[in-house]
């Protein structure tokens, strides 16, 4: 009998260089060297009766697991947990599975039948498409992709997690600021957005079903669950005065004013030509719906 499947990203951060120790024989071990193996070994998990599945890696590796999950289990979700190895781990943080959690831990909380963790993660469906594409936690477009290649090229120099974040924070700021008018910072994206269909050009457009953010911060406003949207319209006004109100979860009655909106919502439509990031990897835009998508159970150590 198959207790729990474990999926080991050996190119997650932590993990290079690294080998997995002997497992419990009810341990499935999956190590996918590509999609189509992850789509096999999700299979197999499920096949073998898992009903626990233990995801090694960051959040990258986390969102081409729930990508697939739903379909290789015939709609039935297993328990989760995560172990996180990767570059960033913002899933692993909000719901309380530090740096350095163990297979062995989680194992423990398991049998024990400690308290567990619900998220619900959100979906990316095409227009056109039967069911989503793809499934995460965080989905940004405009400064956010930008932001992205910046927390990249900062990975390179050996920033990981919140330092990275900090780092990445402080140069999107620098470069937004010091951009003129033409700026591809500034000038933002533009797109057609349910939420907000007067304007046409977005500086932000940021989801997610996290409660709690890297460094304390607070872009959604209080922690609370559900699909959170933050958008902002390009130019970004007043950013200076802005931005640390955001940050903190505050508000001021100019904000709307200014362009700068925080919503609460199931699903939304964004149309742009763009690109949007979804757990730190880029993809093509297009006629996007962005809803919540179901509830997940995370075993905790």
């Amino acid at each position: 009998m198959i207790r729990a499947g474990l999926i080991w990203n050996q190119k997650s951060h932590r993990n290079r260089g690294t080998g997995r120790g002997p497992l419990p024989a009810d341990v499935l071990d999956i190590v996918p060297e590509d999609p189509a193996e992850l789509d096999g070994g999700l299979r197999r998990l499920a096949q073998a009766g898992a009903d626990l599945v233990v995801v090694d890696g960051g959040d990258g590796t986390i969102r081409e697991v729930l990508s697939r999950l739903p379909e290789a289990f015939d709609g039935r979700l297993p328990r989760l947990a995560v172990l996180p190895n990767g570059k960033t781990n913002a899933l692993a943080l909000d719901i309380g599975s530090p740096l350095g959690t163990t297979l062995e831990q989680i194992l423990a909380a398991a049998e024990a039948g400690r308290p567990t963790k619900q998220r619900n993660c959100l979906e990316i469906v095409r227009q056109g498409a039967v069911g989503p594409e793809r499934r995460g936690f965080l989905f940004g477009t405009g400064a956010f992709v930008r932001a992205t290649e910046l927390a990249q090229r900062n990975h390179g120099l050996g920033f990981f997690d919140g330092a990275a974040i900090f780092v990445t924070l402080g140069g999107a700021i620098v470069r937004t600021l010091a951009g003129g008018a033409g700026d591809p910072w500034r000038r933002g994206e533009g797109g057609s957005l349910s939420l907000e269909p007067e304007v046409a050009r977005w500086f932000l457009v940021m989801a997610s079903t996290l409660k709690r953010f890297p460094l304390g911060l607070r872009p959604y406003g209080q922690p609370r669950e559900g699909l959170k949207v933050l958008s902002v319209a390009a130019p970004p006004r007043r950013l200076p005065f802005a931005l640390p109100i955001l940050l903190r979860g505050g508000d001021a009655p100019w904000l709307a004013g200014a362009g700068y909106r925080r919503d609460d919502t199931s699903v939304f439509e964004f149309a742009f030509d763009g690109e949007y990031v979804l757990d730190g990897e880029r993809y093509p835009g297009g006629d996007l719906s962005v809803r919540q998508g179901p509830a997940l159970e995370f075993v905790i150590p």
